[in-house]
């Protein structure tokens, strides 16, 4: 092979399988901002090392192309939020598959604004069940949006952000586009117990932790939140297993954006 035919396949052997474009040089800001222009109202970039080897995944094998995780996060309506009280509304069911809705399409955005830049991208749906016998998503949402700085795991194993509190529903790209990674919150619950008060399941265990939960069932009574979620998603109108009362109390989702350290 001549030596300006080994600089071309060098060009392109860092792409994604394709002759036909050229990897672009992209910042974490540009891709961030992107995704607030498209909708999000929060996003951040995990780095999928520990992933690896730590968290599962289903298939086992779905993170071995990719480096990166995006994060987004959409807000949850104030309004329907406050609405709840021991049971989910069909109001709020109607939010939650729209929002879950609106996620996917967001995620296909990013995809295609990545996969237009040379690199791999694959949204993972905002709330589709891989595995119906443990409750479990391909990725961990919540895992991925504490490592790319969304907010911090609660008590209630939601995730809180400064901004929104747990009021928010998330989704994840992964990809190959080599982006600066966001780090990780501690956990900034401190003795408060209002999830663990109001749990109409009494689920919640009231356990901090400084960063991340091995298991479930460090954080919860696992098997009373899931056949509560069960039981509302036979309600009229709701159809799906949804709670929302530990989304509702937390104070750092209460009156917008909270300061509360």
């Amino acid at each position: 092979m001549s030596q300006p035919c080994r600089k071309i396949d060098a060009l392109f052997s860092h792409c994604s399988g394709a002759y036909n474009k050229v990897c672009m040089d992209v910042t974490a800001a540009e891709i961030k901002a992107f995704c607030i222009g498209s909708g999000a109202a929060l996003v951040g970039i995990a780095d999928l090392s520990l992933f690896q080897t730590e968290w599962p995944a289903i298939p086992g094998d779905l993170l071995i192309p990719y480096s990166r995780a995006v994060s987004v996060a959409l807000r949850l309506d104030d309004a329907v939020m406050d609405s709840l009280d021991d049971l989910p509304t069909p109001a709020y069911a109607e939010h939650y598959r729209t929002v879950n809705a609106y996620l996917d399409r967001l995620t296909m955005r990013i995809v295609a604004w990545i996969s237009d830049r040379g690199y791999q991208a694959k949204a993972v749906p905002a709330s589709k069940i891989e595995d119906t016998e443990n409750l479990l998503g391909a990725v961990s949402h919540k895992a991925i949006a504490r490592m790319a700085g969304i907010g911090w795991q609660g008590k209630s194993l939601l995730i809180v952000s400064p901004e929104y509190g747990p009021r928010i529903r998330l989704a994840t790209v992964l990809t190959d586009m080599p982006l600066s990674p966001d780090g990780p919150m501690e956990q900034r619950c401190g003795s408060c117990t209002e999830c663990t008060d109001a749990c109409p399941a009494a689920a919640i265990r009231n356990v901090l932790s400084k960063g991340r939960y091995e298991r479930r069932e460090e954080a919860l009574y696992f098997s009373r939140c899931a056949e509560r979620t069960r039981a509302n998603s036979q309600l009229p109108g709701i159809g799906a297993r949804i709670c929302g009362v530990c989304v509702k109390v937390c104070p750092h989702g209460k009156s917008g954006p909270s300061d509360r350290k």
